[in-house]
């Protein structure tokens, strides 16, 4: 019989022990958040920090805004985009951006490119984890941004908390160079693989926002799946728009 050396033995219950706590670090982001520059509306997608090895997607994702100090009435934003995995941690994905208004037209003003890498393997810790790059270039103008998100999700049985912590950088010379920081959390009750009811919140210097989310995912053939989401998010302050409706279709395959 082996017989582990008792340092050796403390420094397993001390890894043990520090993963049993990770997943309190978004509570500490997100009291960051609170002092972020983000400007515009923070409300979007939530990223599970999962990947399947095998899967492509075909997306298309819609945000619609009304209301909002400084922005443009009925503001809508569209991304159509197409991923894939990268073997068995990696998702990439290529979107385009377009955007309308009342005041103007509809018109592709960005192009974006997106990795998904999962840190952890699903359960191995007391949260899962991974990370979010993204890199994006205006259209029209000399704007870039670039993008680093931590995701972490735990699961409680059939309740699921996912957090979306966000750091990006903004520079170009149509644009002042600055750091921005957000927050989109999400509980989630999986009741059955086709519905599953979520409450939303984002943080962000002009977005304080909450509201419900309905999603599922309907089974289309043989690893032939569509996801899609649809919520109602509500300003919690007078710098926040009224109420942002977000609407998502994935085709996975």
């Amino acid at each position: 019989m082996t017989t582990q050396h008792p340092l050796c033995e403390q420094r397993l219950f001390g890894f043990h022990l520090f993963g049993q706590h990770l997943w309190l670090l978004p509570l500490f982001f997100l009291s960051m958040s609170s002092q972020s520059m983000a400007n515009g509306s923070v409300v979007d997608k939530i990223y599970h920090p999962y990947v399947d090895a095998l899967e492509q997607e075909i997306e298309w994702r819609v945000i619609h805004q009304d209301d909002q100090p400084g922005a443009e009435d009925n503001l809508q934003l569209h991304r159509f985009g197409y991923g894939r995995a990268i073997g068995e941690r990696w998702f990439g994905e290529v979107y385009l951006i377009g955007e309308k208004s009342d005041d103007t037209e509809f018109k592709i003003e960005a192009y974006e490119l997106e990795a998904k890498w999962q840190i952890t393997e699903q359960g191995e810790y007391s949260a899962d984890w991974g990370l979010l790059f993204e890199l994006e270039k205006e259209a029209h103008e000399s704007i870039w941004e670039f993008s680093t998100g931590l995701l972490v999700e735990k699961e409680w049985g059939r309740w699921s908390g996912t957090a979306n912590l966000v750091l990006t950088h903004e520079w170009g010379s149509d644009i002042e160079d600055e750091i921005e920081s957000s927050a989109g959390l999400q509980v989630r009750y999986r009741l059955s693989h086709w519905f599953e009811p979520a409450l939303e919140f984002y943080s962000g210097e002009d977005t304080q926002a909450i509201g419900p989310v309905l999603m599922g995912n309907i089974n289309t053939g043989i690893r032939q799946n569509l996801h899609w989401e649809t919520g109602l998010i509500f300003g919690m302050d007078e710098d926040s728009p009224n109420t942002t409706l977000r609407a998502l279709i994935e085709y996975e395959f």
